[in-house]
């Protein structure tokens, strides 16, 4: 029988229950069993994909397509296993489909009600992944905190579903923070009680409590939790902030959190955890023998976590080359022919981030312009590709009102266009050419050399695309279509054939690379800045 664990947040938010969620699935994993995570998230919204960044960080998209949270990154990074449509549930979509049957008449003329239809749904969609039987456990972080009145039904459903499964098939984990007063020299406890006491309230007794702390729990702070939260002393679990987020698996493994949830789950401690591989990425993460900085020019630059998964991208590069990357976030707005130099000055490499609109396309395109005519190592994602084509249209080939449609839409030279599948849709949310797709490489590319192969598959969020129109009179002038889609001849790669390092993809290869596999164009990319450093 499939095992459940819950993990619910209090206090406050932005403590980190994907990121504890996530290292426990780790541990689990090294075990040999086999979990999954899914984040339940409690806004109306869908899906985030029509979220601006600045609301809700970056909007991540899985295999088949599906708009999720950032949780959903770690737990792919973390466990270097694919997450799904079935991964994340909003509100908005469990209210969507309790609307859908009412109006097909599934009720019967029942009054539908919060509790026990919108519950009941909750519920079956936390099961959804364990029906399958392919895993041992599963792992659902409640998003928001406990004592939210969004919250409110998923608590409630937990509550239910704990009684349904029985005894030792769930248990819950309370993330709280243990904060420290300097005034007064001390950690405080009342605000976790006060969190436990609401749970409470709910009907539902956590098992363990991970206490994000500043300073170490001492046995005395350790017995009072457990006394007033009616926990074991062994189920109060230290979180210390840590370096990085990936000291936080071996954080827990000491604190003995999987073998905790083992054992309150009646499931054999069966091999000690395999963590060689990840205590080797850590070597190399903590000990870099060089120094990097790339430029990361963007719209939505005052908030790091709107490029969450190519931050981490970096990271896993960087460990892959031994070497520290420091991103520098410059504002696109920012950027002018005039101070580009200056901008870009000491930078070994330029990325050109995703996004959406006119905002700060300007300063995209003058960085473009200004790496690609100093040889500095360049990589574009998505709108970054969609710029580097704008940007040779007009500086090369002499197109000077060459633009993407989605900028103007009277250009004569849109040299990026809408696709033609995305010309009759009116409704924003989940429309994109969202997912996976393959794309066929040319040999004898730069693209090549860096996969190694001729067939790969990556992920997708656009509207627009290269206008193969113009294709001949690009590579005819030194920009090549390395990589198309083999059912559309849709362009996915572009490159630079007199340039170190000029590559861009309409895909997200950051949405790929894990710990265990770092993403191929981001070690090359990595690899080619630290070639031009060294040159220098």
């Amino acid at each position: 029988m499939t095992k459940y664990i819950f993990v619910t947040g209090g206090v406050t938010s932005s403590l980190g229950k994907g990121i504890i969620a996530a290292s426990l699935a780790k541990l689990l994993q090294a075990r040999g069993y086999k979990v999954t995570i899914q984040k339940f998230d409690p806004y109306i919204n869908i899906d985030p994909g029509t979220l601006n960044p600045y609301e809700h960080g970056e909007c991540y998209v899985t295999e088949d397509g599906a708009e999720t949270d950032l949780d959903l990154g770690h737990y792919e990074r973390f466990l270097n296993v694919p997450t799904s449509q079935a991964n994340n549930v909003t509100t908005g979509r469990i209210y969507q489909h309790v609307i859908q049957q009412e109006r097909e008449g599934a009720y019967l003329g029942k009054t539908v009600q919060v509790i026990p239809h919108i519950t009941d749904e909750i519920k079956r969609r936390m099961q959804l992944l364990g029906e399958s039987g392919e895993y041992d456990i599963i792992i659902t972080e409640l998003g928001g905190t406990v004592g939210d009145i969004e919250s409110l039904p998923f608590v409630e459903a937990v509550r239910q579903l704990r009684w349904e499964l029985g005894a030792n098939n769930s248990l819950v984990i309370h993330l709280t923070l243990v904060p420290y007063l300097a005034a007064a020299g001390e950690l405080k406890t009342k605000p976790t009680q006060h969190s436990v006491k609401t749970l409470l309230e709910y009907g539902v007794q956590p098992d363990i409590l991970v206490c994000r702390t500043e300073h170490k729990l001492s046995q005395e702070i350790r017995k009072k939790l457990a006394q007033f939260c009616n926990v074991n002393i062994n189920a109060v679990v230290e979180s210390i902030d840590a370096s990085t987020i990936y000291d936080v698996p071996l954080l827990m493994l000491k604190e003995n959190l999987d073998k905790t949830a083992l054992t309150k789950l009646k499931l054999p401690n069966k091999n000690e955890p395999n963590l060689e591989n990840w205590k080797a990425f850590l070597g190399k993460l903590k000990n870099p023998t060089s120094e990097i900085c790339i430029a990361l020019v963007g719209k939505y630059v005052e908030l790091p976590d709107a490029y969450k998964s190519i931050i981490e991208g970096f990271i896993h590069a960087g460990a892959t080359n031994e070497c520290k990357v420091k991103v520098s976030y410059i504002a696109a707005e920012s950027v002018t022919k005039e101070n580009v130099a200056e901008k870009l000055k000491g930078m070994d490499g330029v990325l050109v981030a995703p996004g959406f609109g006119e905002r700060g396309l300007d300063g995209k395109l003058n960085a473009i312009q200004y790496v690609r005519e100093n040889n500095i190592p360049f990589f574009g994602i998505c709108l970054g590709m969609q710029c580097s084509v704008i940007e040779f249209g007009r500086n090369v080939l002499g197109l000077k009102d060459a633009n993407s449609f989605e900028m103007d839409a009277n250009t004569s030279n849109p040299v990026i266009n809408l696709m033609e599948e995305q010309k009759n849709i009116t409704n924003m949310g989940g429309t994109m050419r969202l997912g996976a797709y393959d794309c066929e490489i040319k040999k004898g590319t730069k693209a090549f050399a860096i996969y190694g192969k001729t067939k790969i598959s990556e992920r997708h969020r656009h509207r627009y695309e290269f206008n193969n129109d113009y294709l001949k009179q690009y590579e005819a002038a030194g920009m090549i279509a390395s990589g198309f889609n083999p059912e559309t001849g849709l362009v996915e790669i572009v490159e630079l054939k007199n340039h170190p390092f000029f590559v861009a993809g309409q895909f997200h290869p950051e949405l790929k690379s894990t710990v265990a596999n770092p993403h191929p164009l981001f070690v090359s990319f990595v690899a080619a800045a630290l070639a031009n450093k060294k040159s220098k």
